[in-house]
């Protein structure tokens, strides 16, 4: 398969810093991330099984706090990170190719709480892993990797240039692309059949973009009361993921 819609390969200029016991945990049990540096309380560090090669400095909750953002609850926790290798699409689409796990696509949804509960509903729901474009959606941060909880270790990541031809390989690959929308006729369930599914999700607030909308091969809704006008976006691609899970 063709190597397209490869995450570009920028270097962040500073390497992210993870907060919180689930976050910093999973970074320590992933193979693929290299953790540089970890700053912890002695309680918080006495109950990890730390690799002797890690840096590590003890302090204290005030000091940790000044690590991270005002407020972020870091648990006696902060660990500084490199950023996980680029991966490209069509490795993950061969990876995908005997199974039904679905894929999760969104369309400039920039928000890093939104994205890091995607990733954690991606891992509840077995899903392949998520695509995202390169340029509108937040890079790796301890807000992601916190709304995550662990699952951004887990959950392949996908940053395309193009998502349209992005969309267009993952329709090669076997997947139906369903666009979530509230202008959509029919219902999720409608639309699903037995084909592997792509769920395609717009931004908060504008929703999928037009060219979006015209590389889905089927447009659908959630069945939501009219007394709500719509659902945040991380709230419906969970209820996306258990949909395809149950189907």
């Amino acid at each position: 398969m063709a190597r397209r819609g490869h995450r570009p390969s920028q270097a962040s200029a500073n390497r992210p810093r993870f907060w919180g016991r689930h976050a910093v945990t999973a970074a320590l049990a992933n193979p693929n991330r290299t953790v540089r540096k970890i700053w912890g309380t002695r309680e918080a560090l006495a109950a990890l099984d730390l690799p002797p090669v890690v840096p590590i400095t003890y302090a204290d909750a005030a000091d940790l706090g000044r690590l991270v953002p005002a407020d972020a609850p870091h648990q006696g926790l902060v660990a500084e990170v490199d950023p996980l290798e680029d991966m490209w699409l069509g490795d993950l689409l061969l990876e995908g190719r005997d199974d039904q796990r679905p894929l999760v696509v969104l369309d400039q949804v920039t928000d890093p709480h939104n994205v890091g509960a995607i990733l954690r509903s991606a891992a509840a729901f077995d899903a392949l892993g998520i695509v995202t474009q390169d340029r509108h959606a937040p890079p790796e941060s301890g807000t992601v990797a916190r709304s995550a909880s662990g699952a951004l270790e887990t959950v392949p990541w996908i940053r395309v240039v193009n998502l349209a031809r992005a969309l267009e390989e993952i329709a090669e690959a076997g997947f139906w692309r369903i666009g979530l929308t509230g202008h959509a006729d029919q219902t999720l369930a409608q639309a699903m059949g037995t084909q592997r599914i792509a769920i395609v999700l717009g931004a908060e607030g504008e929703g999928m973009r037009q060219n979006t909308e015209a590389h889905c091969d089927e447009l659908a809704k959630l069945p939501i009361s009219s007394k709500v006008e719509s659902l945040n976006v991380s709230n419906a691609a969970a209820i996306a993921l258990y949909a395809v899970a149950a189907r």
